[in-house]
């Protein structure tokens, strides 16, 4: 366990992780094709130095490059740690419900920006009657996205899982392969239970209040996969707020949401590169969704007109530039889309990193858990001291191992992705 070995400082702990990955890029990068990860992990002692089930940790990588025809290939993908054990994802399930919600509009023929309101139906449900941050005052899909992606708004997954319902979001999952995972409840509002997430709002899209354009009412809705995990009860105990205690016994994680390594990676990957997987297993999604998605993924708070965010360039950015002060700025011909989590000690992030400079693009997904004291919800957790080193330090090794195996390409400027890219 990790309490009992003190001695061990953030940095030396980070160093071995990343040392680790390390040293399976450069094998793999010989051009032979073998997996040395247990051979390293046996020769570090991973398991008696630092108890890898407390970290957690799981990494997968893709390298992108580009045929001749300037179309988007995922190269040979390297992981480490992938395992059927819960963590938590916290709102990273977010990516897969925005993108949902725009192809179910899509499916309906509905406008991105016709308003949609959710009313409360049984306690402790609430409604969304307006939104001050767009030009109508009413809440609509287009920037329940945008907040989610520049912001991770709790309350805007909450109305499109209100409005989806866990029926349509799994099953939308399973259908292109994304069947390792389950969404089944809203995030960061109080007063739900497992049955609770189950009612959803009545819900409505409306040119004005009266005239109703689709509307569903109050439903109750049933989905749960167990998935064959591992480790859903976690911990020494907990922090009950209704007790005000801890209370010594496992956390019970359950009926919580769960989101495969896996799948999380080629959501991002489906989402951006759509191009590189098969049609069947590609969202059901318009050029002017993917675009929505590309900016809204892509962009600095700073440089969203609508909402209008003045955090920093980091703020939902953990890969390469977690461990930077509010003060940096991300240099721009670097871009990232992604997805991150955080909550419970679990730190996620799902991403794409491209260069526009250099040509250098990959996908890079990882999680690590940091909560030493094994109790959840008590709000100590290794965050700062491990997670965002974590997070830099494996982005910056990735990143710089791309660009001394790659020779410098030029991006196919007419390509939709990149040439938008280019306009932020």
């Amino acid at each position: 366990m990790l309490k009992t070995h003190r001695s061990i400082t953030t940095s030396t702990i980070v160093a071995f992780l990343i040392l680790q990955f390390s040293c399976f890029m450069k094998d793999d990068y010989r051009g032979e094709i073998y997996d040395p990860l247990p051979q390293i992990m046996y020769n570090f002692g991973f398991s008696h130095q630092l108890d890898s089930s407390i970290y957690q940790v799981q990494i997968m990588f893709t390298p992108i490059s580009r045929d001749t025809a300037g179309r988007p290939v995922l190269e040979e993908t390297f992981a480490w740690g992938l395992n059927d054990e819960y963590f938590y994802p916290a709102s990273t399930v977010k990516m897969p419900v925005a993108a949902l919600a725009l192809q179910r509009l899509g499916e309906l023929e509905i406008d991105a920006n016709t308003p949609m309101i959710n009313r409360a139906g049984r306690a402790p449900q609430s409604a969304a009657l307006q939104d001050t941050t767009t030009a109508s005052g009413l809440p609509n899909v287009a920037q329940y996205a945008r907040k989610i992606f520049l912001h991770s708004d709790n309350d805007a997954y909450n109305r499109l899982y209100e409005w989806l319902g866990p029926e349509y979001i799994n099953e939308q999952m399973r259908e292109k392969g994304l069947d390792s995972s389950r969404i089944i409840h809203r995030l960061g509002v109080s007063g739900y239970d497992t049955l609770g997430n189950r009612w959803l709002n009545p819900v409505s899209f409306e040119l004005e209040f009266r005239d109703s354009v689709y509307a569903l009412p109050e439903r109750y809705e049933y989905f749960y996969d167990d998935l064959g995990l591992s480790g859903q009860m976690r911990g020494r105990g907990y922090y009950d707020s209704e007790l005000d205690e801890i209370v010594r016994e496992p956390f019970d994680f359950r009926y919580r949401n769960y989101y495969h390594i896996t799948d999380m990676h080629h959501t991002v990957g489906r989402l951006v590169v759509p191009e590189a997987y098969e049609e069947s297993q590609r969202f059901g999604l318009s050029e002017a969704d993917y675009k929505l998605l590309w900016r809204a993924m892509g962009q600095r708070p700073r440089e969203s007109r609508s909402p209008v965010y003045d955090e920093p360039d980091n703020w939902v950015k953990f890969i390469m530039f977690a461990d930077r002060d509010s003060s940096f700025q991300i240099p721009r011909n670097i871009r990232i889309l992604n997805k991150v989590g955080l909550a419970y000690g679990y730190m996620t992030d799902a991403a794409y990193m491209v260069d526009l400079q250099t040509g250098v693009e990959f996908l890079l997904t990882a999680t690590i858990h940091v909560n030493e004291n094994e109790i959840y919800n008590d709000g100590q957790y290794e965050y700062e001291e491990l997670g965002e080193l974590f997070f830099s330090e494996l982005g910056r090794y990735i990143y710089q191992s791309e660009m001394s195996r790659r020779e410098r390409v030029e991006l196919p400027q007419e390509d939709g992705l990149i040439k938008l890219l280019n306009g932020l």
